[in-house]
Protein backbone atom coordinates (compact mmCIF):
# COMPACT_ATOMS: atom_id res chain seq x y z
CA UNK A 1 0.00 0.00 0.00
CA UNK A 2 1.58 3.36 -1.03
CA UNK A 3 0.56 5.08 2.23
CA UNK A 4 3.61 8.10 1.88
CA UNK A 5 4.56 10.55 -0.85
CA UNK A 6 6.88 12.82 -0.66
CA UNK A 7 5.89 16.54 -2.34
CA UNK A 8 8.79 18.89 -3.36
CA UNK A 9 8.05 20.24 -6.35
CA UNK A 10 8.11 23.84 -7.15
CA UNK A 11 5.17 25.83 -8.53
CA UNK A 12 7.23 26.54 -11.26
CA UNK A 13 7.88 23.00 -12.25
CA UNK A 14 4.50 21.95 -11.80
CA UNK A 15 2.98 24.75 -14.13
CA UNK A 16 6.11 24.27 -16.80
CA UNK A 17 5.74 19.77 -16.51
CA UNK A 18 2.05 19.58 -16.67
CA UNK A 19 0.70 22.64 -18.21
CA UNK A 20 -0.67 24.45 -15.72
CA UNK A 21 -2.91 27.80 -17.23
CA UNK A 22 -3.62 29.68 -14.26
CA UNK A 23 -1.17 30.86 -11.89
CA UNK A 24 -0.30 28.99 -8.59
CA UNK A 25 -0.87 31.53 -5.97
CA UNK A 26 -0.36 29.03 -3.23
CA UNK A 27 3.05 28.07 -1.62
CA UNK A 28 3.65 24.66 -2.13
CA UNK A 29 6.48 24.03 0.78
CA UNK A 30 8.65 20.84 0.37
CA UNK A 31 6.85 18.11 2.42
CA UNK A 32 8.78 14.63 2.88
CA UNK A 33 6.32 12.61 4.56
CA UNK A 34 2.57 13.15 3.35
CA UNK A 35 0.06 10.90 5.02
CA UNK A 36 -2.97 10.07 3.97
CA UNK A 37 -6.15 12.53 5.14
CA UNK A 38 -3.64 15.42 4.51
CA UNK A 39 -3.60 17.77 1.72
CA UNK A 40 -2.06 16.87 -1.67
CA UNK A 41 -1.37 18.54 -4.96
CA UNK A 42 -3.37 16.94 -8.22
CA UNK A 43 -3.29 17.80 -12.13
CA UNK A 44 -7.11 17.54 -13.29
CA UNK A 45 -8.79 19.26 -16.24
CA UNK A 46 -10.89 22.12 -15.65
CA UNK A 47 -14.38 23.54 -16.90
CA UNK A 48 -12.99 25.14 -19.61
CA UNK A 49 -9.99 22.24 -20.96
CA UNK A 50 -7.53 23.54 -19.37
CA UNK A 51 -5.18 22.14 -16.39
CA UNK A 52 -5.44 23.41 -13.27
CA UNK A 53 -3.92 22.50 -9.81
CA UNK A 54 -6.33 21.57 -7.37
CA UNK A 55 -5.23 20.81 -3.43
CA UNK A 56 -7.78 17.95 -2.38
CA UNK A 57 -8.04 15.53 0.62
CA UNK A 58 -5.58 12.22 0.42
CA UNK A 59 -8.12 9.56 1.05
CA UNK A 60 -11.06 9.73 -1.56
CA UNK A 61 -14.87 10.15 -0.36
CA UNK A 62 -17.33 8.65 -2.77
CA UNK A 63 -20.08 11.55 -3.40
CA UNK A 64 -23.09 9.17 -2.35
CA UNK A 65 -20.44 8.47 1.57
CA UNK A 66 -22.82 9.43 4.58
CA UNK A 67 -19.49 10.22 6.20
CA UNK A 68 -16.00 11.26 5.57
CA UNK A 69 -14.28 8.45 7.21
CA UNK A 70 -14.73 5.81 4.45
CA UNK A 71 -11.77 8.35 2.90
CA UNK A 72 -9.32 6.45 4.91
CA UNK A 73 -9.56 2.79 3.99
CA UNK A 74 -10.14 4.71 0.09
CA UNK A 75 -6.30 6.00 -0.25
CA UNK A 76 -5.43 3.24 -3.06
CA UNK A 77 -7.77 1.97 -5.31
CA UNK A 78 -6.84 -1.02 -7.57
CA UNK A 79 -6.65 -0.59 -10.79
CA UNK A 80 -7.89 -3.73 -12.58
CA UNK A 81 -11.37 -3.19 -10.85
CA UNK A 82 -11.91 0.53 -10.10
CA UNK A 83 -14.02 1.29 -13.41
CA UNK A 84 -16.64 -1.07 -11.44
CA UNK A 85 -16.38 -0.79 -7.65
CA UNK A 86 -18.83 1.75 -6.28
CA UNK A 87 -16.59 3.92 -4.53
CA UNK A 88 -14.45 4.00 -7.43
CA UNK A 89 -16.62 3.76 -11.15
CA UNK A 90 -17.85 7.31 -11.22
CA UNK A 91 -14.51 9.03 -10.65
CA UNK A 92 -12.81 6.32 -13.13
CA UNK A 93 -14.75 7.52 -15.52
CA UNK A 94 -14.87 10.93 -15.18
CA UNK A 95 -12.52 12.72 -12.56
CA UNK A 96 -9.20 11.33 -13.27
CA UNK A 97 -6.02 13.11 -12.01
CA UNK A 98 -2.17 13.20 -12.07
CA UNK A 99 -0.56 13.03 -8.50
CA UNK A 100 2.47 15.21 -9.13
CA UNK A 101 5.26 13.73 -6.57
CA UNK A 102 8.95 13.76 -5.55
CA UNK A 103 8.19 10.05 -5.11
CA UNK A 104 7.16 7.59 -2.84
CA UNK A 105 7.42 5.12 -0.30
CA UNK A 106 6.10 1.32 -0.23
CA UNK A 107 6.85 -0.73 2.79
CA UNK A 108 8.34 -4.65 2.19
CA UNK A 109 7.77 -6.94 5.55
CA UNK A 110 10.84 -8.04 7.35
CA UNK A 111 10.32 -11.03 10.03
CA UNK A 112 6.92 -10.80 10.41
CA UNK A 113 5.44 -7.73 11.79
CA UNK A 114 8.37 -5.67 11.18
CA UNK A 115 8.33 -3.32 8.09
CA UNK A 116 11.02 -1.41 6.33
CA UNK A 117 10.20 1.69 4.01
CA UNK A 118 11.86 1.90 0.61
CA UNK A 119 11.44 5.50 -1.30
CA UNK A 120 11.16 5.41 -5.18
CA UNK A 121 11.57 8.35 -7.37
CA UNK A 122 12.20 8.58 -10.97
CA UNK A 123 15.88 8.17 -12.03
CA UNK A 124 16.43 11.40 -13.45
CA UNK A 125 15.27 13.51 -10.75
CA UNK A 126 11.73 14.34 -12.71
CA UNK A 127 8.45 14.36 -10.72
CA UNK A 128 6.81 10.87 -10.30
CA UNK A 129 3.17 11.33 -12.50
CA UNK A 130 0.92 8.94 -10.39
CA UNK A 131 -2.76 8.53 -11.66
CA UNK A 132 -4.98 9.34 -9.54
CA UNK A 133 -8.98 9.44 -9.11
CA UNK A 134 -10.93 12.82 -7.77
CA UNK A 135 -14.17 13.33 -5.83
CA UNK A 136 -16.42 16.11 -5.10
CA UNK A 137 -18.63 15.41 -1.58
CA UNK A 138 -20.77 17.65 0.12
CA UNK A 139 -22.40 16.83 3.23
CA UNK A 140 -25.93 17.62 4.97
CA UNK A 141 -24.39 20.89 6.59
CA UNK A 142 -22.89 22.20 3.39
CA UNK A 143 -19.87 21.18 4.05
CA UNK A 144 -17.62 20.48 0.72
CA UNK A 145 -14.51 18.32 0.40
CA UNK A 146 -12.46 17.41 -2.73
CA UNK A 147 -10.62 14.08 -2.66
CA UNK A 148 -8.29 11.26 -4.14
CA UNK A 149 -6.98 8.24 -4.23
CA UNK A 150 -4.17 6.95 -5.88
CA UNK A 151 -4.46 4.09 -7.92
CA UNK A 152 -1.97 0.58 -7.72
CA UNK A 153 -1.37 -1.47 -10.09
CA UNK A 154 0.54 -4.93 -10.33
CA UNK A 155 4.78 -4.75 -9.04
CA UNK A 156 7.18 -4.32 -11.92
CA UNK A 157 10.62 -5.98 -11.62
CA UNK A 158 11.97 -2.85 -9.60
CA UNK A 159 9.23 -3.03 -7.40
CA UNK A 160 8.48 -6.53 -7.20
CA UNK A 161 10.97 -7.62 -4.46
CA UNK A 162 9.69 -5.03 -1.92
CA UNK A 163 5.92 -5.12 -2.34
CA UNK A 164 3.13 -6.66 -4.51
CA UNK A 165 1.82 -3.68 -5.91
CA UNK A 166 2.58 -0.03 -6.79
CA UNK A 167 1.46 3.47 -8.02
CA UNK A 168 0.25 3.75 -11.57
CA UNK A 169 3.03 6.04 -12.90
CA UNK A 170 1.93 7.70 -15.90
CA UNK A 171 4.53 8.74 -18.89
CA UNK A 172 4.56 12.30 -19.68
CA UNK A 173 2.82 11.50 -22.76
CA UNK A 174 0.02 9.77 -21.23
CA UNK A 175 -1.20 12.91 -19.37
CA UNK A 176 -3.49 14.26 -21.93
CA UNK A 177 -5.01 10.79 -22.64
CA UNK A 178 -5.51 10.22 -18.82
CA UNK A 179 -6.99 13.41 -17.63
CA UNK A 180 -9.72 13.68 -20.96
CA UNK A 181 -12.76 13.39 -19.50
CA UNK A 182 -14.34 12.63 -22.16
CA UNK A 183 -12.15 9.62 -22.74
CA UNK A 184 -14.26 6.57 -21.85
CA UNK A 185 -12.66 3.93 -23.49
CA UNK A 186 -12.07 1.52 -20.82
CA UNK A 187 -9.39 -0.53 -22.71
CA UNK A 188 -7.39 2.22 -23.20
CA UNK A 189 -7.94 3.48 -19.53
CA UNK A 190 -6.39 0.10 -18.42
CA UNK A 191 -3.56 -0.12 -20.64
CA UNK A 192 -2.51 3.07 -19.10
CA UNK A 193 -2.56 1.36 -16.04
CA UNK A 194 -0.03 -1.08 -16.70
CA UNK A 195 3.38 -1.59 -14.71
Amino acid sequence: MCGRLVIDLSPEMITEIYGIIRKIDRELNPRYNVTPSQTIPIVREDVEGGRELAFVRWGLIPSWAKDISIGNSLINARSETAAEKPSFRSAFKRRRCVIPAGGFYEWQRQDGKRKQPWYFRMADGSPVSIAGLWEHWQGSDCQVIESCSILKTSANELMAPIHDRMPVILSHEDHATWLNPKLTDGVLLQELCRP
